[in-house]
């Protein structure tokens, strides 16, 4: 039964996102690599870094907030290959997907997204000093990732996209709605013109797609315990997959700061689906769309707004 009601349920979304999934590219304004200094202070207002990607906050000017990412990825590729990522990535409307508002050529290439004025989930899962997460933000986050992993793998044109998946690089906006900021065509980084899903290997869209489902299960494992996944979260993938998720077991491993404030029967659905999650890397048969209708079905969600 389960398999035809997953069915029904890609045919339901494919009609949905018809209509959207070529989307009209979005008024993308071009802007100095000196308009990018200025605003970043100099590059001096980092959001995160890491030896693959750094992001900074940015105030233009005009008084426009922003966020701004460095691309590396085109670093050895001449601009045609940057400006056909722009307007791709200026073609995707997601609620879970930072926008692209602005792009910079020059000595350094860069993306401008749209302002999240709450800053990274690492910050809010991680900083003493910031107002901790509720429960219901953390379920929220999870299924809105999932979602939005859905419509790029899916329901985009070119429908592949590789994506990376932490709480570096998911931004929170004013409402604690989750963005994923750290988002390029698969094939990008290995040939000079970005490529669509037919000119990539079936072997290598098969891995890019069990490693970012394994990635959002280790981002589920972070939401719950609170601990960091960046290192590969090895102690967090052996515990939920050695684990028969016990009362006593998760309340060792569950975020302080979540105190008693959560439903224990959403709290083992949750790490079920991360469990699922992490072991994907073994099943390639398993797709996003099935983990997000996992996901609903072990929260009680029957919808997400995208």
């Amino acid at each position: 039964m389960e398999p035809l009601i997953f069915k029904i349920r890609l045919l339901i979304l494919a009609w949905v996102h018809f209509r959207s999934r070529s989307g009209p590219i979005s008024l993308v304004k071009h802007f100095s690599n000196k308009d990018i200094k200025k605003a970043t202070d100099g590059f001096r207002r980092i959001v995160y870094n890491s030896s693959k990607r750094v992001a900074y906050r940015a105030k233009f000017q005009n008084g426009h907030a922003a966020i701004v990412k460095e691309v590396r990825d085109f670093e050895y590729q001449d601009d045609t290959a940057f400006y056909r990522e722009v307007q791709l990535l200026g073609r995707l409307h997601h609620r879970h997907i930072a926008a692209v508002n602005g792009f910079s050529c020059g000595p350094k290439r860069f993306l401008v997204f749209e302002n999240m004025e709450k800053g990274s989930l690492k910050e809010h899962l991680s900083d003493p000093l910031m107002t901790p997460l509720n429960w219901r933000i953390r379920l929220q986050i999870a299924v809105g990732i999932a979602a939005a992993l859905e419509y790029l793998h899916f329901f985009c044109d070119p429908p592949m996209y590789h994506v990376s998946v932490s709480s570096s690089t998911i931004m929170l906006d004013e409402n604690f709605t989750a963005k994923l900021c750290d988002v390029s065509l698969l094939c990008s980084v290995e040939n000079n013109n970005p490529l669509p899903k037919s000119k990539c290997s079936k072997e290598c869209r098969d891995e890019i797609c069990k490693h970012t489902i394994f990635q959002l299960g280790l981002l589920i494992l972070e939401l719950v315990t609170g601990q960091s996944s960046e290192e590969g979260g090895v102690d967090l993938v052996q515990w939920v997959q050695d684990s028969r998720f016990r009362r006593r077991s998760i309340h060792q491993m569950i975020d302080p700061d979540l105190g008693d404030s959560y439903d224990f029967k959403e709290l083992k659905g949750l790490l079920a689906v991360a469990k699922m999650c992490v072991q994907s890397i073994h099943k390639p048969t398993i797709k996003t769309p099935q983990i997000l209708w996992y996901l609903q079905k072990k929260l009680g969600r029957t919808q997400v707004v995208c």
